[in-house]
């Protein structure tokens, strides 16, 4: 039956291929062009979004020099409102002419004149030729903005966060002379006499988070990680004197962690969301270090005693070793050995006066390993470590040597409950212990190791006395509206 109908088909297919080109010739004047294939029909192109597209390239490039808290050439970039009150160069071009790019200054510094190469972005390449374009076209298009209010910046140095309560603290570090505390805030790191007894600057930047902070060796400046979640991480480099943003240099599109510095003060290293360990020039933001032997977060990042090698730990539940000048991966300082860790690693520090690491994470033993294997990995083995102590409950947020090494102090929390714990670092010995009504993320030991500076999920910095355990002096960091009755001494 199907053979019979075959030939019938085909005659029925072939007459309904001739009519309808006869239809098309009807439709179709002598002479005229015919229609275009679809296949060469171009669409128009969209409308670029200024916060989706033209935002990111001005922070991936432009955000270190022209941002409210370091406006090179008195040019904010980095939010709309800012950029429209750029106002006219000195040769009187205006920064911003919409459905105009070439008589745009931005425009203008972006693209080569007069046979010159591109004015921006200074001490980097020029903008591709794609990113370029997009910007033209931003420009073309009328140069609107999109961006949505609930990300719009109302934050500069001139007008500092107001907080209604106080913010989650994630991080504190003391400075080398002892004399002043950084503590991270909303947009920015307060930084207060270290006795608690006054606010003495606000460094308001850019990254809405606040990961990590850390004084640079000689205490001149102070090293920042964060950034804005889902959108863009920030390392960001303050002179002290001058309450003076030197660097801010932008980093994937997730918040950074763990920064730390080499001991001569001119590397800066940090960890990633995107499994990455990386390093860079303190003065100038070039990146010198880029390792991705991690398969989950990097969460803190520590130097070796002569900053030869740069170790990290991650949510990957291992320690790593990197080689700084090569950039080459040397070894996994943990074991290897499939359930020797219970969970990911989130803190790491360094022996002041020997290349011994301290560890703590997940699985809640704070441990001690030597940095550098004496002999052959053999599978099963856990060679460097040296020691580890008791377990606390819960996760470990945050551990640190004291300044002669002699200490360890770490900061945990388990069923929305905190203690910070402090022990002999020689035997394992506990001395204080402190156990508030909430998380702590964050310790730091002061000059002398006698007390400790927590922080964490209530807002409160507590100054701790490392050998009883008990609190000296507790304040808000940041100040609340309407006042607050703190700092309260004990």
């Amino acid at each position: 039956m199907a053979r019979a109908m075959a030939p019938r088909i085909r005659r029925l297919v072939s007459r309904c291929l001739v009519l309808a080109a006869a239809a098309a010739a009807a439709r179709t004047p002598l002479g005229a062009a015919e229609d275009p294939p679809l296949a060469k029909l171009e669409r128009p192109p969209s409308k670029v979004s200024f916060f989706r597209q033209v935002r990111p390239i001005f922070q991936a490039e432009c955000q270190g020099c022209h941002q409210p808290a370091k406006a090179g050439g008195k040019f904010v970039i980095t939010d709309y409102s800012e950029l429209q009150k750029g106002g006219k160069s000195q040769s009187e071009t205006p920064i911003l002419v919409a459905g105009k790019p070439d008589e745009s200054l931005l425009f203008q510094a972006i693209t080569p004149q007069e046979g010159k190469p591109p004015e921006m972005p200074k001490r980097s390449d020029p903008l591709s030729k794609e990113r370029v374009e997009l910007i033209r076209r931003w420009i073309l298009d009328g140069a609107s903005d999109d961006t949505p209010m609930a990300v719009k910046s109302l934050i500069s140095m001139d007008a500092p966060p107001v907080y209604e309560s106080p913010p989650v603290v994630t991080a504190v570090d003391h400075s080398p002379d002892g004399q002043f505390l950084a503590v991270s805030g909303y947009h920015e790191v307060l930084i207060h006499k270290a006795d608690g007894t006054g606010l003495v600057a606000r460094l308001v930047g850019l990254s809405e988070r606040i990961e990590s902070v850390s004084f640079s060796p000689d205490g001149k400046l102070l090293a920042v990680a964060g950034g804005s979640p889902g959108r863009m991480g920030e390392v960001q480099v303050w002179e002290l004197d001058g309450k003076k943003l030197a660097l801010s240099q932008p980093f994937t599109y997730d918040t950074i962690y763990g920064v730390s510095w080499s001991h001569d003060g001119k590397l800066v290293g940090f960890g990633c969301a995107d499994n990455t360990l990386r390093a860079i020039e303190a003065s100038t933001g070039k990146q010198v270090l880029f390792q991705g032997a991690h398969n989950d977060w990097v969460l803190d990042t520590v130097f070796s005693k002569d900053s030869s090698h740069l170790v990290s730990v991650s949510r990957d539940r291992s320690m790593k070793l990197i080689q700084v000048a090569t950039q080459q991966f040397i070894d996994n300082i943990t074991s290897i050995t499939p359930g020797a860790l219970k969970g990911g690693l989130m803190s790491v520090d360094r022996h002041p006066s020997k290349d011994e690491l301290l560890a703590g994470g997940a699985d809640g033993i704070p441990k001690i390993f030597r940095m550098h294997r004496e002999k052959k990995r053999v599978i099963g083995d856990d060679f460097n470590l040296i020691r580890q102590f008791e377990p606390l409950p819960g996760r470990i947020f945050a551990v640190e040597f004291s300044r002669d090494g002699e200490r360890i102090a770490v900061g945990a929390s388990a069923d929305g409950q905190g203690e910070v714990r402090v022990y002999q670092a020689a035997d394992g010995k506990r001395l204080g212990s402190f156990k508030p009504a909430s998380p702590i993320y964050t310790v730091s030991f002061g000059p002398d190791g006698k007390t400790v500076a927590a922080g964490g999920f209530d807002g409160f910095v507590r100054i701790i006395d490392a050998e009883q355990g008990t609190v000296a002096l507790e304040f808000m960091p940041a100040p609340i509206a309407g006042g607050s009755k703190f700092p309260r001494r004990f």
